[in-house]
């Protein structure tokens, strides 16, 4: 494994790794670990650093959705310029394009159940390329980036099998 891979792991696993602390990891000077990031950053390799927040313990309420999209290639260009014509919308936090069922994967977030099946059916299923769409809404997270979402609340009431 190179040096700019073991970097970009721990910086994948902690973003907030003190250089000190990964120039002992990869045997090297944090001069040098500081040089690599820079340049992987020029690359964009390195896009940004982020934080992963449990919003569930904050009083911020919004809804996620996962919209599976049916959609026809254009001609030249394949789903690149669907994909981008629907990653700029500001709802939209992530786009994939998939194999198998469906063509892409579009996560959207929104204020309400009702904000985010507006935005599908004014927005999305409107567009010339699009054949079909599919909603699917988040109704809890227990794992997301690698991190498990520890709920402290337990769950108590007893199984009843008839």
């Amino acid at each position: 494994m190179t040096m700019m891979q073991k970097i970009l792991e721990i910086l994948e696993n902690d973003c907030n790794t003190p250089l000190e602390q990964i120039a002992l990891m990869t045997d090297s000077t944090p001069a040098a670990v500081a040089a690599q990031i820079d340049e992987l950053r020029k690359e964009n390799i390195i896009l940004r650093n982020k934080s992963v927040i449990n919003w569930e313990k904050t009083n911020k309420e919004f809804v996620t959705a996962l919209i599976e999209l049916k959609v026809t290639p254009q001609r030249g260009e394949g789903f690149d310029k669907i994909a981008e014509r629907i990653y700029k919308f500001p709802e939209v936090k992530s786009v994939y394009l998939m194999a198998g069922a469906f063509d892409l994967t579009v996560i959207i977030e929104g204020k309400t159940m009702k904000e985010v099946a507006l935005f599908v059916a004014n927005r999305l299923a409107p567009m010339e390329s699009v054949i079909s769409t599919g909603t699917h809404f988040v109704l809890k997270k227990y794992k997301d980036d690698g991190i498990i979402f520890d709920d402290d609340e337990k769950d108590c009431r007893q199984v009843i099998t008839l």
